[in-house]
């Protein structure tokens, strides 16, 4: 439970809703019960009628019938009334918990990105904060019930008969555990369940981005052979799911199945000896099957808090992981263009390869200097470093004359116009993908103006919907060159002080690359340009190349 805790804020957050529903729940248990008192009055009539052999009075029959029908009525609108605050609180916690996942991750370094991969963020914001879910909701809901009707049932039954009390009660905690080892064997299945599912679907997955290259080396019999052999392990778990889940039911009844025995058999003996009246037995019964739910539940909340606290243990490894890019600003003013290296080197912290030792570079407002060198050089983590994905290991790097580290890290991003060496283009229209980067409106000659200078505004107007046509995932239905110069155009729309276009012409030929060099020239005027290449075609322009 100590993981748990963290839940507490939000409990006290919704401490209304909480509140309520257990004044619901009480409400909601007591009309419930008062159901034996009725049924027991019921058949002391009943039990009155047959040994004196009197008329019926049908009057008193439909009294009953009716009292019996207002307090299930009257029960279940409470019942609707506690689901309503506590299952509503529950979803209250789980919106405001995924945002604050998710806004949480939006400040995290790319190093951290680089340890984690996408499954594992995809399954704690939506997998673990749904078990954590199922704590503050369903949870909470059944052990409120499970106290209030104990509590409530046992004060009835004390006042009848103590003995037969703690007889109806016996094979209760029995229930409680059989149902706990029932649903922890489910439990572990089902995660076993998951994982099979997790290597089914990554495989499909896989497959259909894939199936290009799956289909030109003829490897299609192949991959279906694989998908076969992992849905027969999923078929084997469920399976193996299904034998346990079998058991649930038949446990349950056998557990109420004694205790309805054990109450005929010894209160019949109190009837007997005139300690209790007939229809306390039936009374008894109707309370038996009240418990039995409350007390099957236990073992079920009990199994729903333990994958809950070891979800909630999950998120708070990752809410209380700390950026290492600390946003702590120190100047207000706009951002020139100066960038200077003094003394920097650098070590990837996931890695520890040492990307730049010792660099110097100056780079005036308004210039463009190329940038080459071989592979694993470090030209791209220069643009890395200029844009904040890192902190220098080492020395300074300044930006107007200032460390970057006292620049509103917004700010200096918002000035920065990066195309980065892997394009990303979302699943939408081309329009948005280009207006991605700004959060102000630009009409449409901004975003034509954009495109024409990226060198890809005819590619675009030869689509059938133009601007509007949705691109498919990751952009995968449009050419490399095609993302690259979308890519350019996001970068360049919003006219910013900085330009860093890394090795973004690759996947064009050298016409187009002359082309949009040329139209680059207008848009980079007065402007801090680096570009990055490893061909000396896309440096021609630069006021100086350095080559690392």
């Amino acid at each position: 439970m100590k993981a748990l805790q963290s839940i507490n804020v939000y409990l006290i957050r919704y401490k209304w809703h909480l509140l309520l529903g257990a004044v619901f729940v009480i409400l909601s248990s007591v009309f419930s019960i008062y159901q034996g008192v009725v049924v027991r009055n019921a058949t002391n009539e009943i039990a009155r009628l047959i040994s004196s052999h009197a008329s019926i009075d049908t009057g008193k029959f439909i009294v009953f019938g009716l009292t019996l029908l207002g307090l299930a009525l009257t029960s279940g609108l409470f019942l609707f009334f506690q689901r309503q605050t506590l299952i509503v609180m529950s979803r209250h916690i789980e919106f405001d918990q995924k945002n604050e996942l998710y806004a949480h991750f939006q400040t995290l370094d790319a190093s951290f990105y680089k340890n984690h991969n996408t499954g594992d963020l995809m399954n704690r914001i939506s997998e673990d904060v749904g078990k954590v879910r199922m704590y503050t909701g369903p949870a909470i809901m059944y052990l409120i019930n499970t106290f209030a009707t104990t509590v409530i049932i046992l004060i009835f039954m004390l006042s009848i008969n103590w003995q037969l009390s703690l007889l109806v009660f016996a094979p209760l905690p029995l229930l409680s555990y059989a149902i706990y080892k029932v649903s922890d064997t489910i439990n572990k299945r089902s995660t076993i369940v998951q994982q099979e599912l997790s290597k089914l679907t990554s495989h499909a997955q896989e497959t259909f981005s894939a199936v290009r290259v799956i289909k030109a080396y003829a490897r299609e019999e192949h991959y279906t052979n694989e998908l076969e052999k992992l849905n027969a392990h999923y078929k084997k778990q469920n399976l193996k799911l299904t034998l346990v889940e079998a058991f649930f039911q038949p446990v349950m009844v056998l557990m109420v199945g004694i205790s309805v025995i054990a109450t005929v058999w010894y209160g019949g003996h109190l009837v007997i000896g005139k300690t209790i009246e007939m229809g306390n037995i039936t009374e008894f019964i109707v309370y038996v099957y009240k418990l039995t739910w409350p007390f099957a539940s236990l073992g079920w909340v009990t199994s729903l808090i333990q994958r809950a606290a070891a979800s909630q243990e999950r998120i708070n490894e990752f809410m209380q992981y700390k950026s290492a890019i600390q946003n702590t600003p120190g100047v207000s003013a706009p951002i020139e263009g100066s960038i200077s290296f003094r003394d920097v080197s650098f070590t990837y912290p996931d890695t520890h390869i040492e990307a730049l030792k010792h660099f110097n570079m100056d780079i005036a407002k308004g210039e463009t200097v190329g940038i080459k060198g071989q592979i694993g050089s470090g030209k791209s983590t220069l643009a890395n470093l200029i844009t904040r994905l890192y902190d220098v290991s080492s020395g300074q790097l300044l930006i107007d004359g200032v460390p970057i580290q006292k620049h509103d890290l917004s700010a200096l991003r918002k000035s920065i116009g990066y195309v980065p060496q892997e394009v990303f283009l979302f699943s939408d229209t081309i329009r948005n993908n280009i207006v991605f980067s700004v959060d102000r409106h630009y009409t449409d000659e901004d975003i034509y103006q954009a495109a024409k200078d990226a060198g890809v505004y005819d590619n675009i107007m030869s689509f059938p919907q133009g601007f509007d046509t949705v691109v498919g995932e990751r952009g995968v239905t449009l050419s490399g060159g095609q993302k690259q110069r979308i890519s350019i155009a996001r970068a360049i729309i919003s006219r910013p002080r900085i330009l860093i276009f890394d090795d973004c012409l690759s996947a064009v030929d050298v016409e187009t690359e002359e082309l949009i060099l040329r139209n680059l020239q207008t848009v980079m005027k007065d402007k801090t340009s680096i570009i990055i290449s490893h061909r000396d075609s896309a440096l021609r322009y630069a006021d100086k190349i350095i080559e690392l």
